[in-house]
């Protein structure tokens, strides 16, 4: 495997920013997921949800961790958009849009305002 295949890969398949906290912040710190939500200070189920890949990481919650855990919030916010991208990525074959061209479009002057 060459290194840009690496990175292609790594690139359609990233991890979920949650998965990064809880296994290089929260458990390397030997925290439970209620310690490390006290510090941080949001709910038990919030933090839990982020850790377990059932909600989004938000810039409110990437910012608390960066004042709590130094990991930089810019970081964390690329990785959860890389995640949004590649997620979004897989399922657009559902996603039903045709390619603009002009003569696609026809205008409807009927429902126009001057």
């Amino acid at each position: 495997m060459t290194i840009n295949t690496h990175i292609e890969i790594r690139l359609k398949n990233p991890i979920h920013p949650g998965n990064f906290i809880k296994y290089e912040v929260i458990e390397p710190l030997a925290l439970s997921v209620t310690s490390a939500a006290n510090i941080l200070g949001v709910s038990r189920a919030t933090l839990s949800a982020l850790l377990n890949e059932r909600a989004h990481l938000s810039p409110e919650m990437a910012l608390r961790i960066e004042k709590a855990f130094g990991v930089s919030m810019d970081t964390l916010m690329r990785m959860q958009s890389s995640y949004d991208i590649a997620q979004t990525r897989k399922r657009a074959a559902e996603i039903k849009v045709a390619p603009y061209s002009k003569k696609s479009i026809e205008p409807n002057t009927a429902t126009r305002k001057n």
